[in-house]
């Protein structure tokens, strides 16, 4: 060898790239092991750890997170772009979700008393569309006599203006001869707001404009200009535990400007309900409602509440 390169030699191993060091086997093992459990708050649990424990590596550490995040969101937008395909073409009586609620009860003996309360609940969520339909019976007789006897139907689309903001219209009816009317219709429309959107805790509010049309059981009837609010609130308290607030009120004004404060009325539904999860698909509800007209008809109540547990199978 030459004497020159005896000299280059030292130059050249001062210049070569270091070579590059290896996250080790057991903390890549363990990373891979999180990805595949297929838990995202496991995998950046896991990821801070092994930044923690070796600190030489954040380096390489930080590379395997960042192309674990790019993955997610490539198969995030993959099925995204398949949901939104799958419900542009889907039927009008296609893509529903909802649940059914059922509960009953009867004794015999000093009381011959039976009641059954039922609802079913529907759900149609599109891209910029999301249909409500709901439909509640509340029957109870006692001693031969009903005691209640009562029946609501609603339906409400909603639009999307953007993330927080929807239009919304909604068209009620409800029957409840005890109560003193044999009908009663409502249609509105307007403005709501997505107050809490988040994956455990939602929270909307509403307000608009209302016209309500009542049947008395005297057979009279009313047509009243109306204001609605409303409010629905839904906590998943656990895995397993749900808190749900559904409330909505109706200010009447009179048919004619002169009428306003004398035929006043105003109408307030609300229920709380806690929900539990028995499996996949059946659930316990246990629910206050309570309902107050400030104006009743004569010989009827202004405030009925009433507690119910029942099953909820979801579907």
């Amino acid at each position: 060898m030459t004497k020159l390169a005896y000299l280059a030699a030292p130059l050249a191993l001062l210049c070569a790239p270091a070579a590059a060091q290896q996250l080790p086997e057991a903390a890549r093992t363990m990373i891979d092991t999180a990805i595949a459990s297929g838990d995202a708050k496991q995998v950046e649990a896991v990821i801070a750890t092994a930044r923690a424990a070796f600190p030489d590596d954040t380096q390489e550490i930080d590379a395997i997170w960042t192309a674990y995040r790019e993955e997610q969101a490539e198969i995030a937008a993959a099925q995204a772009a398949r949901e939104a395909a799958e419900i542009r073409q889907a039927g009008l009586l296609e893509k529903w979700s909802g649940e059914g609620q059922i509960g009953a009860f009867q004794s015999s003996g000093n009381t011959d008393e039976f009641g059954v309360t039922t609802v079913l609940a529907l759900n149609r969520k599109g891209i910029d569309w999301e249909h409500r339909l709901r439909l509640t019976a509340d029957y109870r007789r006692q001693d031969g006599t009903t005691s209640r006897e009562q029946f609501q139907a609603s339906y409400e689309p909603r639009y999307t203006i953007n993330e927080r903001l929807f239009t919304y219209g909604l068209a009620r009816y409800e029957r409840d001869r005890l109560q003193g009317y044999s009908s009663r219709y409502a249609i509105s429309g307007g403005l709501g707001y997505k107050v809490i959107d988040t994956d455990d805790m939602e929270f909307s509010v509403k307000a608009g404009p209302a016209y309500r049309v009542t049947q008395f059981t005297d057979d009279t009837k009313s047509s009243r200009i109306a204001a609605l609010f409303g409010a629905d609130f839904n906590w998943d308290i656990t895995d397993s535990l749900t808190l749900t607030q559904d409330a909505s009120s109706t200010v009447e004004t009179g048919g004619e400007a002169l009428l306003i404060v004398d035929s006043a009325n105003t109408s307030l539904a609300a229920t709380t309900g806690l929900e539990a999860s028995l499996t996949d698909k059946l659930s316990a509800r246990l629910s206050w409602a309570i309902e107050y007209d400030s104006n009743p008809p004569a010989g009827a109540v202004s405030t009925d509440t009433l507690s119910r547990f029942t099953l909820v199978y979801g579907f």
